[in-house]
């Protein structure tokens, strides 16, 4: 057995709507077609790949990161540097960028509306 790649990353939130638009809005990703499991939830997609599977439940929003026992980060591999900045300028959203050196790669860190930390890392940036 040999793992090959990550298949997708599960979040729950108590704000499955505010979620879905954000990472169709911010990300670009699009909801796709999800079996009826009996709970609340949306597939997204890149392109045909579903990448992130969020989870509807109740209670208070807005706990990401900063709870115990959460990952630290998820990240993408994008095209587009230029564009995916001025999306985030534009949005007023909060965002780190960082050149990692010797790598030729652009990481930008940013956060879901639940507090999630996600790196959108383009490889070809500097």
């Amino acid at each position: 057995m040999q793992i090959e790649r990550l298949d997708h990353v599960n979040l729950r939130t108590a704000q499955l709507e505010t979620m879905i638009d954000w990472y169709t809005q911010m990300l670009g990703l699009e909801v796709g077609p999800r079996p009826d499991f009996g709970f609340p939830g949306a597939w997204l997609c890149a392109g045909d790949t579903v990448v992130v599977h969020l989870v509807g439940v109740e209670g208070d929003p807005g706990i990401g990161s900063e709870a115990a026992l959460k990952m630290e980060h998820f990240a993408f591999t994008a095209r587009g540097a230029p564009a995916f900045e001025a999306r985030l300028l534009d949005r007023g959203e909060r965002f780190r960028k960082s050149a990692i050196a010797d790598t030729g790669m652009v990481a930008f860190n940013i956060w879901d509306p639940d507090g999630n930390h996600i790196h959108v890392d383009f490889p070809d940036a500097h």
